[in-house]
């Protein structure tokens, strides 16, 4: 069954020192963060596939409080969220980002790790399949997730974006 689409995404552009993405919230929560420099195209194509015929409002007040985590995040001066989120996915996608959302800060998993944390331990591939559709960078904490070598992997904000992040973590 299909969810009902939220009547309107909100949007704000999150500007922050050399850090620059669009953000988006629902009435329910944070439901979107772009990429790192990438152009407002980005969060409007996803919004098509996601939510569609559903306005994108730019509401700068809306998004006060998910830009104000998000900058202490990314100074260094928070290690978790307590902003509400409204992410839709199917069940194993959710399962996913639920498993995400427990990687503690400034520690990294495996996909097998996370394959193995949702009791689906061969569905490795399908594990990272859902970390890539994960909607809302950095909050939901895909940035945390890297090969079983140790090895930086594939990110959508780009690896350069996931090295910066887990730099911060290190802090």
């Amino acid at each position: 069954m299909k969810e009902q689409n939220p009547v309107q995404i909100y949007w704000s552009l999150l500007n922050h020192k050399n850090w620059k993405m669009y953000i988006a919230a629902t009435s329910k929560g944070l439901c979107y963060v772009g990429s790192h420099n990438q152009p407002f195209e980005e969060l409007a194509e996803w919004s098509v596939k996601h939510f569609p015929d559903t306005p994108l409002v730019e509401e700068h007040e809306k998004l006060k409080p998910f830009a104000k985590e998000m900058v202490q995040y990314l100074d260094g001066k928070r290690k978790s969220f307590t902003i509400p989120f409204d992410y839709h996915g199917t069940e194993f996608q959710t399962a996913v980002w639920n498993a995400l959302c427990k990687i503690p800060y400034g520690e990294t998993k495996s996909y097998s790790d996370i394959a193995n944390f949702i009791n689906k331990p061969a569905a490795v591939r399908a594990v990272g399949t859902a970390i890539g559709a994960n909607p809302i960078l950095i909050t939901v904490p895909c940035h945390r997730v890297v090969g079983k070598n140790g090895k930086l992997t594939g990110y959508r904000g780009g690896l350069e974006m996931k090295k910066q992040l887990l730099e911060i973590e290190k802090s």
